[in-house]
This record gives C-alpha cells, sequence and structure tokens, in this order.
C-alpha cells in the first residue's frame, strides 16, 4: 500500500486562506507548477529559498508514493523591467547593455541557475518549458480569450479586460483585493494608458522598433506578456485544471492573479486546485536589495567571499538552514543563525553515524514507530520542517541514548529507525549526507591545487625551465592527472 493511503496531507491553500487535506485530481498522481526564474541574472539567494522549498515538497510527494508530474518554467520572455505592462524586456535590457544576443543571456543565466540549484541538491522538474518555445500556444489562447469577449486590441497590443472578466468571475480572489478599491485607486492613471481601465493587463505587445525579442502575430510583431507563460505551460503538460500551483509570495499579486483570470476566461473553470506561496528571506533584519547591498549569492555564501558571513558555509548546511524555518515564514539570514545551524547537523550526522555501531536487543524500550509516525505528522501538517527537524534531534538523543546507556533496541526497530532518519534528511529535506558533502569538498580543494600547480607550471615554460614544467607534467601523469595544454589555456583530466 502506497503511503499516501496512509498518511494524511494537510497543506495551506492561498486561495481559501486555510489549511485543508490534500486530494489530488487522480489518485495517486499529482500535478505541480512552479514559476521559474527570469534568467537575466545570477540567481539571487531569496528565489534559490522558493525552488528550494518546492524541492523540498516535490521530494516528499515523491516519498509518499506519489507519481508527480513537477513542471517549472524558465522565463526568457516578455518579463518587463518593472513587472507590469511599460517598460522594457529584462533580457533585452541585458543584452543591449553588454552588447550580446538576448538568448546568450538566457543560456548563461540558465546554465547558472541549474548549476546552483544542484549545488543545493534540488531535484531537477519533470518539465523545464520555456516561454520562447510556446509563442504558438500563447498566440492561441490569446485568440480563445478575445473570442469569448474578455480581452481587446489597441494600437496592436492585446490586454485582458479585467471588468468584463470580473462580471462572470471573481478578479482578486487569490490576493484578497477588490476591484472597486484597486479602480478608485488607480483611476489618476486612466488618461496616461491605451488600457480601457488601469487593472487591465497586457496578453501581447506590440514591439517597437528598437525592441529586439519579437515575434509575428495576427496583431503584428509583438512578444507575450509574462503573465500567459504559465496559463499555456502548466495547462499544456498539466491539463486546464492542475493540483498544484506554487511560487513565491511576491508573485501572489499580479502575476498569479491574472493567470486565474487568463484560466478561468480562456477554459471556463479554476485552473489549480491548492495555491502554494513561499515566504521571502530578508539578511540581518533587512530586506535582500542589490541597490542598497544588502544581499548576497549562492556563490559567495559558498566561498565565503561577503560581507556578512565569517567563514564560507557548504550548500548543505545552507539548505538545512532554510529548512529549520516553515516556507511559509520570512526568514532571516545572519551569521549566528547559519552557524548554528551548520553545529546542528553536525550533530545530526554525527549520531547517525553511530547506528551502525548500536547493539540489538530481544526488546526495544524505546518506542520507534511512535517517533517514526511524529516525523510524518510534522510533514503531513503543511510540510512544517521545523517541526520535523525538531523530531529528527530527538531520534539523535535517542541514538546516544541506546549507544550510553540502557536503553536497548531490537534489530527490526534499528531498521525501521535507520531507514526513516535517512529518508527524512537525505531524501525529503534534500540535505546531502556528510560523505558526499566531503567528497565535494575535496573536488574544490583538488581545483584550487590544480590551479595552483599549472600556474606554477606555467611560470617555469615562461622562464623557459622547460625541465621543471616537464617534471610537473610527468609526475602528475605518474599520480594518474593528465595535462593538456590548449588554445584557451592548460587544462586537466584524473584517470
Amino acid at each position: 500500500m502506497a503511503l499516501y493511503n496512509q498518511q494524511k496531507l494537510r497543506l495551506y491553500n492561498s486561495i481559501a486562506s486555510e489549511k485543508q487535506e490534500f486530494v489530488p485530481i487522480h489518485e495517486g498522481r499529482v500535478g505541480m507548477y512552479v514559476c521559474g526564474p527570469t534568467v537575466y541574472s545570477n540567481v539571487h539567494l531569496g528565489n534559490c529559498r522558493t525552488f528550494i522549498s518546492f524541492d523540498m515538497i516535490y521530494r516528499y510527494l515523491s516519498h509518499l508514493g506519489y507519481k508527480v508530474r513537477y513542471v517549472r518554467n524558465i522565463t526568457d520572455a516578455g518579463h518587463l523591467t518593472d513587472d507590469a505592462d511599460q517598460g522594457e524586456d529584462k533580457i533585452s535590457k541585458k543584452a543591449r547593455l553588454e552588447k550580446l544576443e538576448p538568448m546568450e543571456v538566457v543560456q548563461q543565466y540558465t546554465l547558472d541557475f541549474h548549476n546552483v540549484m544542484k549545488r543545493f541538491n534540488s531535484l531537477p522538474p519533470s518539465i523545464e518549458p520555456t516561454a520562447t518555445g510556446h509563442i504558438v500556444e500563447q498566440i492561441e489562447i490569446i485568440k480563445t480569450i478575445i473570442e469569448k469577449g474578455y480581452a481587446y486590441e489597441r494600437n496592436g497590443s492585446i490586454y485582458f479586460d479585467v471588468l468584463k472578466f470580473n462580471e462572470d468571475h471573481q478578479y482578486g480572489r487569490l490576493s484578497g483585493r477588490n476591484l472597486e478599491d484597486m479602480i478608485a485607486n488607480t483611476r489618476e492613471l486612466a488618461a496616461q494608458s491605451e488600457k480601457e481601465n488601469p487593472q487591465d493587463f497586457a496578453l501581447w505587445k506590440k514591439a517597437s522598433p528598437q525592441h529586439i525579442m519579437r515575434w509575428p502575430s495576427p496583431w503584428g510583431d509583438g512578444f507575450p506578456g509574462w503573465h500567459l507563460e504559465c496559463t499555456v505551460m502548466s495547462s499544456k503538460y498539466l491539463g486546464e485544471t492542475f493540483d498544484l500551483h506554487g511560487g513565491g509570495m511576491d508573485l501572489k499579486f499580479p502575476h498569479h492573479e491574472c493567470e486565474i483570470a487568463q484560466g478561468e476566461a480562456a477554459h471556463g473553470h479554476s485552473p489549480v486546485n491548492y495555491w502554494m506561496h513561499a515566504n521571502m528571506l530578508t539578511l540581518e533584519g533587512k530586506k535582500m536589495s542589490k541597490s542598497t547591498g544588502n544581499s548576497i549569492l549562492p556563490e559567495e555564501l559558498f566561498t565565503g567571499e561577503n560581507d556578512f558571513m565569517e567563514k564560507a558555509f557548504s550548500p548543505a548546511v545552507v539548505r538545512f538552514f532554510m529548512m529549520q524555518a516553515h516556507y511559509r515564514s520570512v526568514l532571516d539570514f545572519s551569521n549566528d543563525a547559519i552557524l548554528a545551524a551548520e553545529k546542528g547537523l553536525h550533530r545530526l550526522q554525527e549520531a547517525i553515524s553511530l547506528l551502525d555501531h548500536l547493539k540489538v536487543s530481544s526488546s526495544s524500550s524505546i518506542d520507534i514507530p511512535a517517533w517514526v509516525q511524529k516525523c510524518y505528522d510534522a510533514m503531513n501538517d503543511d510540510f512544517n520542517t521545523p517541526i520535523l527537524i525538531a523530531e529528527l534531534f530527538e531520534g539523535a538523543k535517542m541514538i546516544h541514548s541506546i549507544n550510553e546507556s540502557n536503553e536497548t533496541i531490537t534489530q527490526s526497530d534499528l531498521e525501521l529507525f535507520q531507514e526513516t532518519i535517512h529518508a527524512f534528511l537525505y531524501d525529503v529535506l534534500g540535505v546531502k549526507s556528510a560523505s558526499e558533502n566531503e567528497d565535494a569538498t575535496s573536488g574544490k580543494h583538488m581545483d584550487a591545487a590544480m590551479k595552483l600547480i599549472i600556474d606554477l607550471r606555467a611560470t617555469a615554460r615562461a622562464r623557459k625551465d622547460f625541465e621543471t614544467s616537464d617534471k610537473i607534467r610527468d609526475e602528475l601523469a605518474a599520480a594518474g592527472i593528465q595535462l593538456k595544454d590548449g588554445a584557451e589555456g592548460t587544462t586537466f583530466t584524473t584517470k
């Protein structure tokens, strides 16, 4: 029997503003969509927290035995600099500033995003579609929305008619906003826009002559609205109504509100059953912001090259630190807090290392099944990772108690204990084991040492000291390290 039949999962549904029992549309299967990054710069730590939170959710659903189709998009067009309908496309702006093709920018920062998430031990999604790969589908859904009377054209741009939509549906339900209040607060702006109403949002924007990223459409050359891509890609791969939609709290309005409106306008019913939102990350009590200098990139944490932390921290420690707060809570990043998390993770891993050496007995004096259920109860309560971690520390105490005192454990209970603590720390929370972290650290140290050796050899060759240069190459080869000189410099491989 699958675990999901034995464990009742409750999650906080943002659109209902309450915890609800999770019942998927199709038994044993889950469709989950998460808004991915806009790839115009290095992914920042706040974004990472959102993606790590939904990776944990993906992992737990999979652990329960659900077959999860996890779709996370790449926004590579249509996201304007002010997150609305005016301004410049973020990727086009970056391309113009750096004198690159937009797709060079997309490739560079998509690779950065993937590398960072891999270091955080996040699993790749089942499908990772791009906005530019679905232009045709976006044009088609715009046609449908126009045909149903919920959109109009102005000067080659197409806008969603929020007032018309609100006659038949409820705009603002997710964010708890009242349309009349929104209109009253923005009435002065009406004359400054080609839109019929300031709350209307772009489905398609006419491209100005200088706009780099553009596609032909029935309304002329242009590009899709930021909100539209997620409606198209989620419905294409998960259906017109699917189970879970996630993203950062900052996307609730207008992005997710607009997604709901587009989905209901096109298909006649709500696109998502459960909306989930991860909260923000602060740094030393203040909102993270590049403009104020109060920000830190993941790589700066891993190397220690930043002005906030006293030392470098491994991705596993950073991830464990993030799991110590509930995904819906604001998490403050500080030197003292992450130092405490590092010590806590080491204590847990030290206790786990004792499991293989515990003596078994004919009876257990500790109720292991009850402890196991407490771990599940924590995760079944809206993925409450702080409570789960508290239970894992209780498990560590039990390990020490069995190891150092008269407490006893049977072989079957020991196996259950080992299986559970490994499953929750490494598989569900996604923290790499101590041995995996040692391997990663060793690799990093190897790279640094080899860079120094290659630089020393290059200096010897520049001085025409070929005896030293050849000696370095030959002795490395004898040790199983092959140097390769090329136009881009010297690289190495290991046998």
